[in-house]
């Protein structure tokens, strides 16, 4: 069987449609014959269900010529692994796909997954990801690396939460070069509140890091010698402009009732606790939090990379983007991603 292929799509009349999409779910009806995404025709074309396709110049196309003229490899590579996989999967742009539960094809209109299917070379905007997390399905990257390989990550929307709601008398405390110190703090600050690190074994001294100071001096519980906003200004001074966005997640974290502290030892920001009752009692982080711009563009080894670090310390990784609009809490869009098999 030979189909016709117009440049931007393949077609074929009735028996295409029978032997194709009714029996097998490629491509889409269409008056009472078949079209079929280059990225479909492909697939038949490599599996040998089709001889060729034939061009508007009446050249013929096999599998070769086709894939190097029509079709990008990243996509059919995904396709290809997906339907190796068991799944009826429909393109949803030239990298994208929708692909239905096993048992399930075009014909049912409910999505699995929605896939988009990337080189590990190419950067990987945030708005894309953030695209992915929302709509019917489970949310997709497909990263095909320099072996062809195809690890997919999982990707959603979390819910920012916790149960942590501990109030705190007065404290005060004084501004460092890159830390402040509460010198005689209430027990609760860090025994219940989990805030800051004890500067000795008898715990009688709190050193808090420059986001917790900014926060509770924000809130008014942190009294200093300097105006509170000397806070912020010294971490600036010290982080730059990425002080500011991590200060406005901090802020977020704390008020939606989650414990954040910090991620340096998993590559993160933060590390976040949902409920904390005491410091005796503690319990493992939940969550790795990584703040960025909402204008970042992921490298997908990056990506790759947090996630296998996060899950091999069973942790969610989560990615706070953060917009430009000076808000604190307002203009954070939230991503969690995952390692996945479909």
């Amino acid at each position: 069987m030979e189909l016709s292929f117009d440049g931007r799509r393949v077609r074929g009349g009735t028996a295409a449609r029978e032997r194709f999409y009714d029996s097998r779910g490629y491509g889409r009806p269409k008056d009472g014959g078949l079209v079929l995404a280059p990225v479909e025709a492909a697939h038949l074309l490599f599996r040998g269900d089709l001889e060729g396709v034939v061009d508007d110049a009446g050249d013929r196309l096999g599998f070769r010529d086709f894939l190097r003229r029509a079709v990008s490899e990243v996509a059919f590579l995904v396709y290809k692994d997906l339907r190796d996989r068991g799944f009826y999967l429909s393109p949803d742009g030239p990298t994208a796909f929708v692909v239905y539960p096993r048992g399930s094809g075009p014909w049912d209109e409910t999505a699995a997954y929605r896939v988009r299917a990337v080189s590990e070379r190419a950067p990987v905007p945030a708005a894309g990801l953030r695209e992915l997390a929302t709509g019917t399905g489970t949310g997709v990257l497909a990263v095909v690396d320099e072996e062809s390989e195809v690890p997919y990550l999982g990707v959603s929307e979390p819910t920012v939460a916790g149960a942590t709601d501990h109030e705190l008398p007065a404290v005060e405390g004084e501004l460092l070069a890159d830390r402040a110190i509460a010198w005689e703090p209430p027990s609760a600050l860090h025994e219940r509140a989990f805030y800051g690190q004890p500067l000795d074994r008898d715990g009688e001294a709190i050193q808090l890091s420059l986001v917790e100071a900014a926060y509770l001096a924000a809130t008014g519980t942190l009294g200093l010698e300097a105006d509170p906003e000397a806070v912020a200004a010294r971490g600036r001074a010290v982080e730059g402009e990425r002080f500011d966005r991590r200060r406005r997640v901090y802020r977020t974290l704390r008020e939606a009732g989650a414990v954040p502290k910090t991620g340096f030892k998993f590559g993160a920001d933060f590390r976040t606790y949902a409920e904390v009752t005491s410091v005796e009692q503690l319990g493992h982080s939940e969550r790795l939090v990584r703040v960025l711009s909402a204008g970042h563009e992921f490298d997908p080894r990056e990506l790759a990379l947090d996630v296998r670090l996060a899950g091999g310390v069973r942790k969610e990784m989560v990615f706070a983007l953060v917009g430009d609009d000076g808000g604190d809490g307002e203009g954070i869009e939230w991503l969690a991603l995952e390692r996945l098999t479909p």
